[in-house]
């Protein structure tokens, strides 16, 4: 879902700080963390252009071509593929590092190698690790950052890395990367000069913000990502559920979870459950309209009996709940009966396990189908706190709020999670349409 990219000069401790981040990435609930390098010493083509920065001998144009066509394959047949899956990717060294050492060292300048390089992943994350290169040099020199059989790049001189340093700070400072790479979040410069614990302290800090934040992923659509986390649900129900032997093709396991109530109703339900004071005394939302609640209670709804930890590597990364505010809302939904605490069965586990009621399965399952719409209900219930939550549906998809575009959009998304969730009636179709879903929202099916 989000490309991380380390950047910095040669000696400035890149490696260390990828491995780093994935440790602390691993507090958040990815599918996998992976890492990667550019360019690629696997890859024909990274080989080329290592060789080219090892031997030398090649025009700055020539190595920024070997550059950008292995980080082009790259992308699309790696770094890409992985997004879609919601992983979280952390690179040593990517777009950047090509327009400092051949845009800038190499005097390309920096429009041409983002040219070169326009079909490429764009970076959510530049974290960039600085290092006075003096310091730098001696760590290369002392062979602590790489064999000695390995041959030193040509970039390896105390002037090459001054004017690749001073490249960075105007680069990655004033933010004038041109498109489309304008968009990264820049972090730093960390300074690797001290201890390990000091740089892992920062490194933690920058990628804690960043990823809390939530910010929307540049190279996927997050709705295409959480379908994804969705249909991984919805299998893993099935695999739990079919008996050995039973067809493939049955019966949807998830049909009919609106039990005789509808949306409205659930919501309705809902509100009257959570009350803003206690909840607040709880230190959670004040609202249950919240991506934290949702997260958990549409989770939950598709499990059995489990525990902190395991729910929380089953939310996937566009519902990221942190594990202390995750032991909150549990004791929360413990309090008015959304969850009930379970006798552990697995010897010598001492984390505490919950599964959710029976009885509000459904409001969990319409929190999933309806995650493309939660902001809009979170604005509605701001805007009308004492109105009737059946009147919501028709002022979301007001023609007044929002154009035909983004009404199109909002119900196509929707839409989409209830194929594969259905209408939660047994029997009724999925709604597609704005009087469809008005009647879905507030009018029960007939008996």
């Amino acid at each position: 879902m989000y490309l991380i990219a380390v950047e910095g000069g040669d000696g400035s401790g890149k490696g260390e700080a990828v491995r780093i981040l994935k440790e602390v990435a691993s507090d958040f609930p990815f599918p996998a963390v992976s890492m990667t390098h550019e360019p690629r010493r696997s890859s024909p083509i990274g080989s080329l252009a290592l060789a080219a920065v090892k031997e030398g001998g090649q025009t700055p144009l020539q190595e920024a071509a070997l550059f950008a066509a292995d980080r082009l394959d790259h992308t699309h047949t790696w770094i890409l593929p992985r997004l879609k899956r919601g992983e979280l990717i952390i690179s040593d060294r990517n777009i950047h590092s090509s327009l400092i050492y051949q845009g800038c060292v190499g005097e390309l300048g920096y429009e041409k190698v983002a040219k070169m390089n326009s079909a490429a992943a764009v970076p959510d994350l530049v974290i960039w690790v600085d290092c006075d290169p003096e310091l730098a040099m001696k760590r290369i020199n002392s062979g602590t950052l790489r064999g000695s059989s390995q041959k030193r790049e040509y970039f390896e001189t105390n002037e090459l890395q001054s004017k690749i340093r001073t490249g960075f700070h105007e680069l990655l400072s004033q933010q004038e990367a041109p498109p489309p790479f304008d968009r990264c979040t820049i972090a730093g410069p960390i300074l690797n000069e001290g201890s390990k614990t000091q740089l892992r302290k920062e490194l933690a800090s920058a990628l804690r913000g960043f990823l809390n934040s939530r910010p929307p992923p540049l190279n996927v659509d997050p709705q295409v990502v959480d379908r994804h986390h969705l249909r991984r649900l919805v299998k893993g129900l099935a695999a739990q559920q079919r008996l050995p032997g039973s067809p493939i093709e049955s019966t949807s396991l998830v049909e009919d979870w609106l039990a005789d109530c509808t949306p409205a109703d659930w919501m309705s339900k809902a509100s009257d459950a959570w009350v803003v004071e206690k909840a607040r005394d709880a230190d959670v939302a004040g609202s249950f309209i919240h991506h934290s609640v949702w997260s958990l209670m549409g989770t939950l709804s598709f499990m059995s009996t489990t525990d902190i930890p395991t729910l929380r590597r089953t939310l996937g990364p566009v519902r990221a709940v942190s594990q202390r505010h995750s032991q909150r809302l549990i004791k929360w939904f413990d309090t008015i009966g959304w969850t009930h605490r379970q006798q552990a069965h697995v010897p010598f586990s001492d984390a505490p396990t919950f599964k959710i009621g029976a009885e509000w399965v459904g409001l969990g399952r319409l929190f999933l189908a309806l995650w493309p719409m939660q902001s809009h209900l979170a604005e509605w219930k701001r805007k009308n706190p004492r109105a009737d939550i059946s009147e919501a549906m028709k002022w979301i998809l007001s023609s007044e709020r929002l154009d035909e575009g983004q009404r199109t959009s909002l119900l196509e998304d929707t839409t989409a999670r209830l194929r594969m969730l259905t209408s939660g009636y047994s029997g009724c179709p999925v709604p597609e349409n704005v009087e469809e879903y008005l009647v879905w929202w507030s009018t029960p099916p007939p008996k």
